[in-house]
Formats: structure tokens, sequence, C-alpha cells
């Protein structure tokens, strides 16, 4: 497991039980190529609603929309009346309840009009050591679309637009965008520095 500036170790028989287990999580978003994906490392036993605040830094949204988590046949999140199946409280439960071995995942999905869904995966399981901070990025490709861009399938309507000068769209998507989208543009340090600079979802602090 990747180790950046000694931020966790594989976990010793014999002390795991005294240190506290550390997640190397991997989300991508689906049905877009080439993938939009980040790996970062949290406690396993955070609560699914700051693993949510945490994933729209990570990955770049701005937390518009309602959210959701999936694992098997069972949602969690807010309570909402104008959904029509059952939805546990993601407040209930932590992390390591739904994912507790390497290679168990679960579906995040933000903004069900545009129906973003991105693949969760448990890679490892390690330990912390002292004066590590977490969460932390460790490595990712590529922008997060724009906000209500219309999803997967805007979002390619909206990468040829912006590409093609001569298109009748161009300059009004632009100008829609704030002037300039790069989709290649990632910056790990700088997604570090939101979590532990000051600024960013309460409850992503963990």
């Amino acid at each position: 497991m990747a180790t950046p500036e000694g931020s966790m170790r594989r976990p010793k028989a014999t002390s795991v039980a005294k240190e506290k287990r550390v997640f190397q999580l991997k989300v991508t978003l689906r049905g877009f190529r080439p993938p939009i994906w980040r790996r970062f490392l949290v406690p396993g036993d955070i609560r699914l609603h700051q693993l949510h605040s945490i994933l729209q830094m990570i990955m770049g949204w701005t937390n518009s929309h309602l959210h959701q988590f999936c694992r098997g046949n069972t949602y969690y999140g807010l309570a909402d009346p104008e959904l029509d199946f059952e939805c546990q409280d993601e407040r209930r439960f932590r992390l390591q309840d739904l994912l507790r071995k390497p290679r168990d995942r679960m579906v995040y999905e933000y903004d069900f009009g545009d129906g973003w869904e991105h693949d969760v995966v448990l890679e490892e399981i390690g330990t912390s050591l002292p004066r590590a901070r977490y969460p932390m990025v460790l490595a990712g490709r590529r922008a997060c679309p724009p906000e209500d861009v219309g999803g997967i399938g805007g979002y390619y309507h909206f990468l040829k637009v912006i590409e093609s000068p001569k298109h009748p769209e161009h300059r009004d998507m632009i100008e829609w965008c704030g002037g300039s989208f790069d989709p290649e543009a990632f910056d790990v340090q700088r997604i570090n520095r939101a979590f532990h600079g000051g600024w960013g979802p309460a409850e992503a602090g963990v």
C-alpha cells in the first residue's frame, strides 16, 4: 500500500486492536472514458455522511444535489419524503460497516437528475501512523465534470463543444463554464490543502 509521508502501514496481527484502521479507497466515476478517478485514505470508522463530504471534495462536486450510497439492495442517505424507496440513515453507519475487506465495493450516487454514479472500492486496509492527517488523497486523474452539465451524455457534448471553436454553442458554453475548462486538470496537493488548510465541509474533518 502506498505510504506517502509515513501515512499508513500494514497492520501486524498483534496491533490491529490498538491502532486505528485506515482504508485505502478508489472512487471512479462510472460511464466516462478515459476514467475519472481518485485514490485516498480515510479512517475505517468514519460515518457515511462524513464520507459523502470527503467524496464531494476529492471529486470536485459542490454538494448542490441529493446523494445516496448503495451496497447490495440497501440504500443509505438522508430521509426524503419525495423518494419512493426506503433509505437507511447514513449518519448511523460507518464505512467499515459496509466495506469490510479488500475488493468490497459500493456505489455512491450524486445528483439524481444527472445521475452521477461512482464505484467506491476498498483496495487495502492498514493502520495510521503518528502525525498522519486524514483524509489524504494519494492520486487521481482528470477533472470533475461541471455541475448540471447533463450527466455523462451532457459532459461528452460539453467537451465536444468547448474543443470546437466553430461550434455554434462554443461561445455560450465557454461563458457558462466560467471562461475555461481543462478536462485533464487534477491537483493532489490542492485537494489535500483544502482538507487541512481551513476550508471545506466541517463534516469532512476526521
